[in-house]
């Protein structure tokens, strides 16, 4: 009911179904019946992190156990499904499908296909190239080389995403144990949150295989070799180019303490040298170039109201247009925009430059700064964007407050991927949607069991594992 299939897809035969979807009332059934379904898993999931935050040292395994198991039998369900509450899965099967046919998608939108592999496409992207590096495009042309169905590609591609997952699984406890953290309850955070199975698992989003990659990448760097780590990064960023920012990361732990300027210097251009050379050597060995270059300002055509540096662009725009200043139309949304990347490059320099070296949990809080400036700074921001940050948030040892906010907003962020733009402008679905999360919410998080659950999860103990 609230996700957008091809219109030849053979279940929208069958007429209820169809008299369903084509009513907004039958779509606000198929809301409330989601939005109960995702109250429960987050009751579900605030359970087993209560559950896991008790766990002792010497009952970390049978928690990590647990945290796993539920983690593949929530996703077992969602392997068959669409895409949910984007269209996101659609655009990766058609650019896919242009890959295989030898037409590169950094030069052509889905637009030029026919049938049913462009019928669930977002129309505002069916003439833009792909913003994506040329990872996910070669999964997609293996996958057309097998099958032109577009359920089946995306199910293909679903499969894709849930190895950044499986990356996750094996990173994230081993980060936890360098900062102190409980790493049962770091993994349950990160891998079986609502946030987790609505947006990484059911929206088969390209940002869960790139953070399961960054993770990858910095475990791989502190725990073997730097040239391992490098390479995984730039995977990470032939996924989604922030990707590559790990690489910072895997240069302040593979460096020993107290690193000289010059052999900071050095280490940084060889990374570099690696990630770059992977990037631009996956691309060229499949054919694909570096035309995801030209293509990293597609996004940025949307406004989202999740971006500051858009947001106060927008209003600035507003104000200035207002009082009839005659600027030119989204001056201070590209002046803003510029400042916001000007200060996310000065950061990175700052803590390249500047940041503890040798230290493996200290490396984890670097790259949480990082990802969580990335997020604020970035000029386009959706709710699948938290994925960049909550894993490695989550094995920080934080303090009370810092955990609770970490556990609200996974819940949040969960509850609220329905109200995406695949209800397509059904503004009473929007409205009765958000009505209803706000019950969720206030079910979940502000009654007494509720919030008894959130404190123990909180006031977890810390458990130093060596």
């Amino acid at each position: 009911m609230v996700s957008t299939l091809p219109h030849s897809t053979p279940i929208l035969d069958l007429e209820p179904l169809a008299a369903l979807r084509s009513h907004v009332s039958g779509r606000m059934f198929g809301l409330a019946l989601v939005l109960a379904g995702l109250g429960l898993l987050a009751a579900a999931w605030l359970s087993i992190c209560r559950d896991v935050a008790r766990a002792g040292e010497s009952g970390q395994i049978e928690a990590l156990a647990l945290v796993r198991r539920a983690t593949v039998l929530w996703s077992l369900p969602l392997l068959p499904a669409p895409p949910l509450f984007s269209r996101d899965g659609w655009s990766y099967a058609a650019q896919g499908m242009l890959t295989h046919f030898g037409i590169s998608p950094y030069d052509w939108g889905p637009g030029i296909l026919r049938g049913p592999i462009v019928e669930a496409v977002d129309p505002r992207w069916m003439s833009t190239p792909a913003p994506y590096g040329p990872l996910p495009l070669i999964f997609g042309d293996i996958g057309a080389g097998v099958t032109g169905n577009p359920w089946l590609l995306v199910v293909g591609h679903r499969m894709v995403a849930l190895i950044g997952l499986v990356l996750l699984a094996w990173a994230v406890p081993r980060m936890a144990r360098w900062t102190g953290a409980n790493p049962a309850l770091a993994a349950g955070t990160a891998l079986a949150s609502p946030l987790m199975m609505a947006n990484g698992v059911g929206g088969l989003h390209n940002d869960l295989l790139m953070v399961g990659l960054m993770a990858a990448a910095l475990v791989a760097a502190a725990e073997h070799h730097w040239v391992l780590g490098s390479v995984l990064g730039g995977l990470a960023a032939a996924v989604k180019l922030p990707g590559g920012l790990v690489c910072v990361a895997v240069v302040l732990v593979s460096l020993p303490v107290g690193a000289l300027l010059v052999d900071r210097l050095r280490r940084l251009a060889l990374v570099a040298v690696l990630s770059v050379g992977t990037l631009v050597g996956v691309g060229l060995m499949w054919g694909l170039g570096v035309g995801w270059i030209g293509a990293l300002g597609v996004p940025a055509s949307l406004n989202t109201v999740l971006s500051a540096p858009t947001l106060v662009g927008v209003a600035l725009d507003g104000i200035f247009g207002a009082f009839g200043a005659g600027f030119a139309p989204n001056l201070f949304v590209t002046v803003v925009r510029n400042l916001a990347l000007a200060a996310m490059l000065v950061l990175l320099g700052w803590i390249a430059l500047r940041g503890r070296t040798g230290d493996k949990g200290e490396g984890v809080r670097e790259l949480s700064l990082i990802m969580g400036a990335m997020l604020v700074l970035s000029p386009v921001v959706h709710i699948w964007y938290l994925l960049w940050v909550m894993p490695f948030l989550a094995s920080l040892r934080l303090s009370r407050t810092a955990s609770m906010a970490v556990v609200t907003v996974s819940v949040l962020a969960g509850l609220v991927a329905p109200l995406d733009s695949s209800l397509h402008g059904a503004y009473l679905v929007i409205v009765m949607g958000a009505m209803t999360v706000a019950v969720l919410a206030l079910i979940l998080l502000l009654t007494r069991h509720g919030r008894e659950r959130i404190r123990h999860i909180a006031e977890a103990d810390l458990i130093k594992i060596p």
